[in-house]
């Protein structure tokens, strides 16, 4: 049982995780780490397929010799940093952000002037520990020293966006593509340009990095972020096909993998669905991942295995918290539909404070309501839709809310908006829309 294994974590089996991308909790499996509920590859997530788990500890066993020879070379000392960092995210192994931060500073230490490398290398560990605005600040410093630094320009993107500034995070966008076109500047663009409600410009940009995917690795990150978009969309067919291109290229590719999962889930291939997220929680066990396989258990009527997924999810967010990793938003929208609403307030609350992006507002939103507070709610819920992303499990929540005000008209829109862009966004909230659509019009 999935449960069983979970429930065994430790401090090394926890993947950190990396910043959020679109989506919003409906329940909380449709989680703001991935296109309504799928990871998203919102650059900011890891590109943990560049190099296998066994090819990372390769490339760090070999920096961590060349310096034990040459101890002075901060350029090597900054690439271990970045490894540190890659393997955190790829292995779930936490105590590695602590190395990189180590590593990082000693490369400073070396070279504290015109270091770009090291400068951007702190930017990315910055951003994985969800620290976006210390990734903006060092991000600025690298581009101070080397403008055309790729990983600079990305990480830039990331943090504003993670910190909400989406005019500010497309204008970067837009500079990066001019300055260093490519993959990782072309899935942050087409990013954007989702959120700011352009999801064909978005698939635009998409199908650019594809055509200059070669490496099977970057043909399964940019596949997949197809795939992501088109489920964003309600187009399972689409994404099923994308999904499949990116698994034939690197067969386990687990977002590719988890997305399989979740439109098998959404078009009622329930067991295959399980399976994969069952696969993917095996070796990713994240809220968001968690919280999804819960919902496809409770949607086969499986409640208490699904509650045993539930709860794995504090004991991530204990020791993600004990390594240095900001889960508010993580624990909002898990317990607000599946734990302690009172908690799941103080967390969102704790998020908006950071970053006021479009994901808190709607879990802030949410969490308000599950509380009883829906008058402060909808304002939360309309900040959410001011950039123009358009979100099933976003008009989900907007719907009820607006429902529980006696906002009737509201409520019928943008309850039938969340079924009609994405009828399986997450399998019990897409069944209570369907519920509380029939509750406002009884004779349909």
């Amino acid at each position: 049982m999935v449960f069983a294994l979970a429930a065994g974590l430790t401090a090394a089996s926890i993947v950190t995780g990396a910043p959020d991308g679109p989506g919003g909790s409906g329940g909380a499996g449709a989680s703001a780490r991935g296109q309504g509920g799928v990871r998203a590859v919102h650059p900011a997530a890891a590109r943990y397929d560049q190099l296998s788990g066994d090819g990372l500890a390769r490339q760090i066993d070999a920096m961590q010799t060349h310096l034990r020879g040459g101890p002075k070379d901060a350029e090597s000392w900054a690439g271990l940093g970045s490894a540190y960092v890659e393997q955190a995210r790829a292995s779930g192994d936490p105590t590695r952000y602590p190395q990189a931060d180590k590593a990082f500073a000693r490369s400073l230490a070396l070279q504290p002037r015109d270091n770009d490398v090291a400068l951007a290398g702190r930017a990315s560990l910055a951003a994985a520990r969800h620290d976006f605005r210390g990734a903006l600040r060092d991000a600025d410093q690298a581009l101070k020293v080397n403008s055309y630094s790729q990983g600079a320009l990305a990480v830039r993107v990331d943090a504003l966006v993670e910190l909400g500034r989406y005019k500010d995070a497309y204008t970067a966008a837009e500079k990066a593509d001019s300055l260093r076109p490519g993959i990782p500047v072309f899935t942050r663009l087409a990013y954007v340009r989702e959120l700011r409600g352009d999801p064909a410009g978005a698939r635009r940009v998409l199908l650019r990095a594809q055509d200059s995917a070669t490496s099977p690795s970057d043909i399964a990150y940019v596949s997949t972020a197809l795939g992501q978009l088109a489920w964003n969309q309600g187009e399972y067919g689409a994404a099923r096909r994308a999904y499949a291109t990116a698994l034939r290229a690197v067969p386990d590719y687990l977002p590719a993998l988890e997305g399989r999962g979740r439109t098998s889930v959404a078009d009622g291939r329930q067991k295959a669905g399980i399976r994969d997220l069952e696969a993917v929680v095996r070796r990713y066990p994240l809220p968001a991942e968690l919280a999804a396989l819960g919902e496809a258990y409770e949607a086969r009527g499986d409640r208490h295995t699904a509650r045993g997924q539930y709860a794995v999810v504090d004991t991530w967010i204990a020791l993600a918290r004990a390594n240095g990793v900001a889960t508010d938003l993580d624990s909002a929208l898990v317990a607000a539909d599946h734990g302690d609403v009172r908690e799941a307030l103080k967390a969102a609350r704790a998020e908006w404070d950071r970053r006021r992006t479009v994901h808190t507002a709607d879990a802030l939103a949410w969490a308000l309501h599950r509380n009883g507070e829906d008058e402060a709610a909808l304002g939360y819920a309309e900040h959410a839709a001011e950039p123009g992303y358009r979100n099933a499990a976003f008009f989900y929540h907007r719907g009820v809310i607006e429902k529980s005000l006696g906002d009737d008209g509201p409520a019928r829109r943008h309850l039938r908006a969340a079924l009609d862009l994405n009828p399986g966004f997450s399998p019990t909230g897409a069944r209570a829309a369907k519920a509380a659509l029939k509750e406002l019009d009884p004779t349909r």
